[in-house]
């Protein structure tokens, strides 16, 4: 069995390829919105790692993780080709929304705004939820000129709700306060 290379070259003057094979610039929407999916998704990787998560939401953001690079593979697809990923479950925006029932329900209610902080695990939730945001500007830039699936928009939508929950649990779990806005501080 022969080794191959991680690095082709073929990237060095600033193109790459999609998953048709088309050549696109390394900056182009299209390139921006899967990658910040893998930016996402290596936060959620760190966030799984994490003490203060409980064993059902590490169970959770493997799935996510998973889907996130479905849902990449999707953005790196142009329309025409041949090849096209099967498209995200029905079900997966209401997974998502169950679990930040879940998480939810099990947290103080509040009624005013929360400061990005607490536990560095929580402050790294926060950090994914922005990511979650931008990678769904993004899409929606990509959708300005390409056909998108509507149904990935609402799941990195509710994606970045959920890590907003989750960091408050795990602030919860971590026994640490939340931070909240205080106006003209």
């Amino acid at each position: 069995m022969t080794k191959s290379n991680v690095y082709t070259r073929s990237g060095d003057r600033g193109t790459t390829s999609l998953v048709g094979g088309t050549r696109v610039a390394k900056d182009s929407a299209r390139l921006e919105a899967y990658g910040t999916v893998d930016e996402l998704n290596s936060w959620l990787g760190l966030i799984r790692a994490s003490q203060f998560v409980s064993p059902e939401d590490k169970t959770i953001l493997h799935k996510i993780q998973n889907r996130l690079f479905d849902i990449g593979s999707m953005l790196a697809t142009e329309p025409e080709s041949h090849w096209q990923p099967e498209p995200l479950a029905p079900h997966a925006v209401t997974e998502i929304e169950e679990a930040i029932d879940r998480l939810d329900n099990a947290l103080p209610a509040h009624h005013r705004f929360i400061l990005p902080g607490g536990c560095e695990d929580a402050a790294r939730a926060h950090i994914a939820r922005c990511v979650a945001r931008r990678a769904e500007r993004r899409i929606i830039t990509l959708g300005n000129d390409t056909e998108v699936d509507p149904q990935i928009i609402s799941y990195i939508n509710r994606l970045s709700d959920y890590l907003f929950v989750l960091a408050r649990a795990i602030n919860h779990n971590f026994g640490s306060e939340e931070i909240f806005w205080e106006k003209n501080c």
